[in-house]
């Protein structure tokens, strides 16, 4: 699952695959603005059935909180 979110997100950003790591910082990915963000967040609902409330999507700063967020 872990490997579906990292391609859909950088599906989404439109960067190269490995680009985006667990270890990824979302502030260091010059694409990734808040825009982005929602759609990241809609899009792993829509496609991956990944559920993360918007209260808490709002305060992520790095891949790793998502995928915890994420139930990975």
């Amino acid at each position: 699952m872990k490997e579906q979110i990292i391609a859909l997100i950088e599906e989404i950003l439109k960067v190269p695959a490995g680009t985006i790591t667990e270890e990824t910082q979302i502030e260091d990915v010059e694409q990734w603005d808040s825009l982005a963000h929602v759609m990241i967040i809609g899009e792993l609902e829509e496609k991956l059935k990944v559920s993360i409330p918007l209260e808490e999507a709002i305060e992520l700063t790095s891949m790793k909180e998502l995928l915890e967020k994420a139930g990975c």
